[in-house]
Order: C-alpha cells, then structure tokens, then sequence
C-alpha cells in the first residue's frame, strides 16, 4: 500500500484523520445499517488508513437510541417518522465532525443512513463556512421535504434542509448552510417526481448516469468540479451513497437500484477529487449488513473501505 496523498490545502500536517462512526438507522426503516460502522472498522479500516500515512482518531460508535425522544413529533401533512430522533442524532454527530474540522483533522464519517446528512454536512460547514462544496454521490437526490416524502424516511430529506429549501423547528440548529452553486449531484437514477420539480425550480447541478454513460465518469468528474470549485482553492466535503454504485458492486444496502456506478467509475470518482488536495471531509452510509448474504455483505463492507482508502490518496503506483 502506497503512502497517501498529504498535502491537503485545508487540513493540517502531518495529516490526521479523524474517524466518526454513527450507528443509526432511524432515518429508514430497514434494520441492520446501524451495525455497518463497527463492522467496517473490525474490517481493518483504521489499520488500513493508517498504513497509507495518516494519523487516526477513532471516535466512540455511540448507542443512538440514548438519542431516542419519549415522545416523537409529527407533522401535519407528512409522513415524515423519527422526525426528533434523526435531529438529535444528526446534531450530536454535526458537533462531532465539527470537532475534527476545527483540529485541523480530515473528517471521515461512517454511517448509518444517510440521514446523518444533516449533521455531516452542517458540522463541516461550522468551519468551512459557506465556501464549503459538497458533492453528493448518490443514486437518489434525497431532497424530498417533510411535505413531499412518500415513505416518511429522512434519509431522503437532508439535502432539502441544509440548502435552505426545508426546515422545521427540530433542526433549529441546522442553518441553510450550502450555497445551491456549491452544491453539486453525480450518480442519479432514482428520482421522485416532486424530487425532479425541486431540483429544477432551484437550479442545482446534477449529473445522472446517463451523464456518466454518454460522456464518461472522468468528464463528469471534470465537469462537476468545475461547477462548483473550479480554481481548486476551496474545501470539498464528498458524500457517498453506496447505492451509487451497482448492486453488483455494492450489494448490501437499502435501496439498490440497477444501472449505478461500476467498481471503477466510483474509485475514479474518489481518486480524481483526492488528487485536487481540497477533500476535507468524507461520508460514506448506508452499507447494511443484514441485507443479502454473507459474501455480499463482505464484498460490500470491502467497497466501503477501499473507497474511503481512494479518497484518502490511495494510488495503483
């Protein structure tokens, strides 16, 4: 394994990198993505990031339901579920990623659904300010609002909040905090209709994989930083979705959808934004353990890992 890519324009040297499991899955309703975190870690992630170079952190994997409220709120007109309980989890974890940025510490964020959206990106944003790009790898745009969700499920919310377009009382602590121009999709190719009027009415750039396919992920790479960093002189906070990828990829997690990212395109993906040495923070959820097999658990677990290794400077030579 090759030494990592360390100079890195915002974070501090010699580079740390500060690890934050968050074992949550009340952003969804299917049980097992709350074990990922301890199971990517028991697979050698620390050790791995660590034989690349860097210093590590590895914070407590917190028991999410102390978080749990006695009583929920519900909204009129949504579905939405575990409104309280996502807000309270999302902003202890927020704190906790800030903690790290303020370090100086790249901000490795292990989920969990990807309700912990709301307090990963809030909690980079605290130090970064309102320079922060995010790109957000996904097959799913996750901008519902409370009132447009079908399922109730969070974890296709945050992206709605933390660009202003949502809000709600419970997440008086999250602030619209990322300009729309700053905010860019790669990956799509599940989208609900009122997802689709959202992300149009509000003008935010997203590459679908008909993008990937028709000009290539190196292009859409190119492309997507160019939009929202293209003098490489801000930070970057990348977001992943492992249903970005191909379930023949990334077998294990709650709502795969045919057609996503092959194993190359995705680590491209990581490897291109680590090359511009302006990654301060990473998300990587929604990895389920108890969806599929043994081997498909595995080989997900295994993607997982080596796509944060990617990220972080991993390189073939």
């Amino acid at each position: 394994m090759f030494p990592a890519v360390i100079n890195n324009k915002f974070t501090k040297k010699p580079s740390s990198v500060g690890i934050i499991p968050t074992s949550y899955s009340g952003g969804q309703k299917k049980s097992g993505v709350d074990i990922a975190p301890a199971e990517m870690i028991k697979a050698g992630l620390v050790e791995q990031i660590e034989k690349m170079g860097y210093k590590t952190e590895l914070l407590e994997n917190i028991d999410c339901s102390t978080l749990k409220p006695e009583v929920e709120t519900l909204v009129e007109g949504s579905s939405a579920v575990n409104l309280v309980w996502t807000s309270n989890v999302a902003s202890y974890h927020a704190d906790r990623v800030e903690e790290q940025c303020r370090k100086g510490n790249f901000a490795l964020s292990i989920g969990g659904d990807h309700s912990l959206g709301f307090g990963t990106i809030t909690g980079s944003s605290r130090v970064y300010g309102d320079d922060l790009c995010v790109i957000w790898v996904d097959a799913h745009t996750d901008i519902n609002t409370l009132k447009t969700t079908d399922s109730g499920n969070l974890h296709g919310c945050p992206v709605s909040f933390v660009l202003g377009i949502d809000s709600h009382p419970a997440y008086d602590w999250l602030k619209p905090i990322v300009k729309k121009n700053r905010f860019v999709y790669i990956g799509l190719r599940d989208i609900d209709f009122e997802e689709r009027k959202i992300v149009k009415d509000n003008n935010i750039k997203a590459f679908t994989m008909h993008d990937v396919d028709k000009y290539g992920i190196g292009a859409v790479v190119q492309k997507a930083l160019d939009y929202v960093n293209p003098n490489l002189d801000l930070p970057i906070h990348l977001s992943i979705d492992v249903d970005a990828m191909d379930p023949s990829v990334a077998p294990a997690t709650g709502t795969p959808v045919r057609g996503g990212l092959t194993f190359r395109e995705c680590h491209y993906l990581c490897e291109a934004i680590a090359e511009t040495n302006c990654l301060v923070a990473l998300d990587v959820v929604e990895v389920n353990p108890l969806l599929g097999d043994k081997i498909a658990f595995d080989q997900t677990v295994a993607v997982g890992n080596s796509v944060i290794r990617c990220a972080l400077g991993e390189t073939l030579l």
